[in-house]
């Protein structure tokens, strides 16, 4: 029996879509990292109970951060984008969490900056405090260790890709690093809006918006480069058009980034006959019931839609670009 809500919400879900497409299910998937790391902090005596703890957010990790918070005593201090909403805003006040928000502005990378000064600001008033660094700091990962042994024993002896939104670096990540010490051999492809820095595609933009938390206007540290196999940039609209079919098709009720996840992991499988392919869904989709489902009738049927193969990373387009990364390192 579970201590605590958080530890329910952070239990993720394994359904079988067909014979080689597997969905892992969350219902808030951040959870599983903050659950982890405030422990690990606990128990290694760099918190206490008791003490605040910091992080700049934009909507799911200060959820996530908050509910940890709740589950093991702590004060939840977040510097919140402007997409926080008002469900969000007052479950992190009931919760305890005490939030800042910037001021709406249409220049994601401003915001993110704008955060990150604030932060340090509270820091140099509160030394006390402690910046979880969600986006740099690897004690993120150690919430995965138990979701991959969950994968590893629902999908036996099958050789599995994974796909997934690339974000923070810390969740397909840390999936592949906890599956790849009993399989090397498995796939990592990633999983980027156009208009982010992570891969060098800053120079593409996407007309509607960027998908919030895969990916980002500034570099993460989390993001380790070298362990991705292939990646996918996939736009607004496609991704609409995955999280319909995702809903429709499979009756899984899912966020955009997992629409996006859910068109290249279909690509990748019908390409690998003797793979399983298993993609990550991170939240679940209300959050985007005004902005794509309810224009389901706008969503292009998802056989029409191909990636454009590129050779590198000039040859990116909208609404979909697929390139071999063959695990580099980071561009310059």
């Amino acid at each position: 029996m579970d201590q605590h809500i958080a530890e329910a919400i952070g239990r993720p879900d394994l359904i079988r879509l067909d014979d080689r497409l597997v969905c892992l299910r969350f219902e808030t998937m951040k959870v599983v990292s903050a659950l982890a790391a405030v422990r690990h902090l606990l128990d290694t005596g760099v918190v206490r109970r008791g003490d605040t703890l910091l992080d700049s957010s934009s909507g799911i990790y200060a959820y996530a951060l908050a509910l940890a918070c709740h589950r093991y005593g702590m004060r939840c201090h977040i510097v919140g984008s402007t997409t926080v909403d008002h469900t969000l805003r007052t479950q992190l006040a009931v919760l305890g969490a005490t939030l800042e928000q910037m001021e709406p502005c249409s220049d994601l990378k401003l915001d993110q900056k704008r955060r990150v000064e604030r932060v340090h600001e509270i820091l140099a008033e509160h030394p006390g405090h402690h910046w979880m660094r969600q986006y740099h700091d690897d004690v993120h990962y150690l919430g995965y260790r138990a979701v991959a042994a969950m994968v590893r024993d629902g999908t036996p002896g099958e050789h599995l890709t994974l796909v997934g939104g690339v974000g923070s670096g810390a969740s397909t990540g840390a999936l592949a690093h906890y599956l790849r010490a009993d399989a090397p051999g498995t796939g990592l492809v990633g999983v980027q809006p156009f208009g982010s820095v992570t891969f060098g595609a800053e120079h593409v933009a996407d007309p509607e918006i960027i998908i919030a938390g895969i990916g980002s206007s500034i570099p993460f540290g989390n993001v380790r480069h070298a362990a991705y196999d292939t990646l996918h940039w996939i736009s607004f609209d496609a991704a609409l058009a995955g999280s319909v079919d995702l809903l429709r098709r499979h009756a899984v009720f899912a966020g955009l980034s997992t629409g996006a996840g859910y068109l290249a992991a279909r690509w990748e499988r019908d390409r690998s006959p003797r793979r399983t392919v298993l993609f990550v869904a991170a939240d679940t989709g209300h959050r985007y019931v005004d902005t794509v489902f309810a224009r389901h009738r706008e969503a292009v049927p998802i056989d029409s839609l191909a990636p454009r193969q590129a050779v590198d990373r000039d040859g990116l387009a909208l609404p979909w670009s697929r390139m071999d990364w063959n695990r580099a390192d980071p561009p310059a």
